[in-house]
């Protein structure tokens, strides 16, 4: 190997070292950030694992045991991470059925556009010219302070009818809607400081649809946040739709989780929603400045009483997410054609367990971050 083996072969087994200690740190069922960050790279340590063990195995592999442990730890790294993201890839069967457009009614459709605008971000000017190009029917805007809100209010003249919550810590929302909305409400399910919302929408048909919007606190290292608030929301949420799953329902959001983690799982099984990205693709939309980083956050779930239109990505409008487009058609004949998620045994125990460890946390004001 020559000099090149002097800095290769321990560089390889470092970053293969990495790659296998994040992913074990990820199976831990706790909510400190350190085990849950692993939850978002599955794409990113699959990859990397990848690389080192083919590398590893071109130029620093000699038949010794420490070489076959190493690409062997490699291999397990990247079958595991893929293994939990496959679902999310073409590869996979999609969970909810194409609408067909010959005979769908356009009344029972409709348009739901999500964006976190992130709070510091001052392009207003930019998504409320996207909201003019793609004239969604509902469009619901997370971390709205003051002055998103007073940006959002330009859009009075398109949208009739409007839920107003901005605040200053990076929680606030609006919904904007041009479909009436039935007793809009804010929640504070788990936080004081952190709200939801929830209300129904009459759709032109005159069906009415549950929409609960979600934007609970994220695991995060720079303010040492555990996830244990937001586990505990999307838990409450989960259980509370699993109660009603004959009422067509969407829940939508930033909800600072990526869609395979063990905790958004939980979330579709206890909900019995489904996830039109299921065989679809990623659609990531967190870190709009990071091509190399890219996860996704911000999620659309629904009750098998509706199918897909359409469902797309937009393009950036200056915050850190990239807004989601999603168009959905009610179809009365949709729950009996499309299989909802269902609990599996020991599902109750592991939600309790989540809201014991939110409990615990709050007690001390463990759950709320370092500023």
């Amino acid at each position: 190997m020559g000099k090149r083996g002097d800095w290769l072969g321990p560089m390889l087994m470092g970053t293969s070292a990495l790659a296998a200690a994040v992913t074990l740190l990820s199976l831990s069922r706790r909510s400190h950030w350190i085990f849950r960050m692993g939850d978002f790279p599955r794409v990113q340590l699959a990859a990397l694992a990848a690389a080192s063990g083919a590398a590893y195995a071109a130029f620093c592999s000699r038949n010794r045991p420490r070489d076959y442990i190493v690409m062997a730890a490699d291999a397990a790294v990247v079958a595991w991470q893929l293994a939990r993201i496959y679902t999310y890839t073409p590869l996979a069967s999609p969970t909810v059925q194409r609408a067909a457009s010959d005979d769908a009614d356009p009344d029972s459709r409709i348009v739901l556009m999500i964006t976190n605008v992130q709070m510091e971000n001052e392009h207003h000017e930019r998504l409320l010219d996207l909201v003019a190009e793609v004239d969604p029917d509902v469009l619901l805007a997370v971390e709205v302070d003051d002055a998103w809100a007073r940006a959002l209010d330009r859009l009075a003249d398109r949208y009739a009818y409007a839920v107003r919550h901005p605040r200053d810590n990076w929680y606030g929302m609006q919904l904007l809607s041009k479909l009436e909305l039935v007793e809009p409400q804010i929640e504070f399910l788990v936080q004081d400081d952190v709200p939801s919302l929830r209300t129904c929408l009459r759709l032109r048909s005159g069906v009415e649809v549950v929409l609960r919007g979600l934007h609970p606190r994220p695991p995060e290292p720079i303010r040492d946040q555990p996830s244990a608030p937001r586990d505990a929301e999307l838990v409450a949420v989960g259980r509370d739709v699993g109660r009603n799953k004959d009422v067509p329902t969407i829940v939508a959001g930033d909800l600072n989780d990526v869609a395979w983690s063990d905790t958004s799982q939980l979330f579709v099984r206890l909900s019995g929603l489904l996830d039109p990205r299921a065989g679809r693709g990623f659609f990531n939309s967190y870190n709009a400045h990071s091509p190399l980083f890219r996860y996704p956050l911000d999620h659309v779930f629904h009750s098998r009483h509706f199918k897909l239109v359409r469902l797309e990505r937009l393009r950036a409008i200056g915050s850190d997410h990239f807004p989601i487009l999603i168009e959905l058609q009610f179809d009365p004949h949709a729950a009996r054609e499309q299989e909802e998620s269902h609990e599996r045994p020991g599902d109750e125990r592991r939600a309790d367990e989540k809201l014991e460890q939110e409990a615990e946390a709050a007690a001390t004001n463990a759950d709320r971050s370092r500023e």
